[in-house]
């Protein structure tokens, strides 16, 4: 699978979140450390298994949630709502995500046929 490329249009648009994971997934894949690319890794178990991120290095989610909370910390105000807040985000994301594909690769690759026909 390309991961180079970015995820057809349609599947990510409208979701809760999209820009911040369409911004995520773009700086993981240029391996910049931002907020936006610890969210991409948090969310990299579901992202990986529809082919949105490529496989996964040894780098465990715990290591991007403290990431992402320490970069929140230095933008200063309060990390610790802000950092619930984008996790809350990320989770409507992840299940608007999963009813669009059914949670399955198989059902991602006919969605993503029917779309490049049309």
């Amino acid at each position: 699978m390309d991961y180079s490329r970015t995820p057809p249009p349609d599947l990510l648009t409208g979701l809760p979140g999209e820009p911040l994971v369409r911004e995520g997934l773009a700086d993981s894949q240029s391996g910049r450390h931002s907020i936006p690319a610890c969210l991409a890794q948090i969310a990299g178990p579901r992202l990986r298994r529809l082919g949105l991120l490529p496989p996964a290095r040894s780098q465990p989610t715990g290591d991007s949630e403290l990431r992402l909370y320490r970069l929140l910390r230095r933008q200063g105000g309060d990390a610790y709502s802000r950092y619930n807040a984008l996790l809350r985000e990320l989770v409507s994301f992840e299940q608007a995500l999963d009813r669009r594909t059914n949670g399955k690769a198989e059902t991602l690759k006919r969605w993503c046929a029917r779309r490049s026909r049309a």
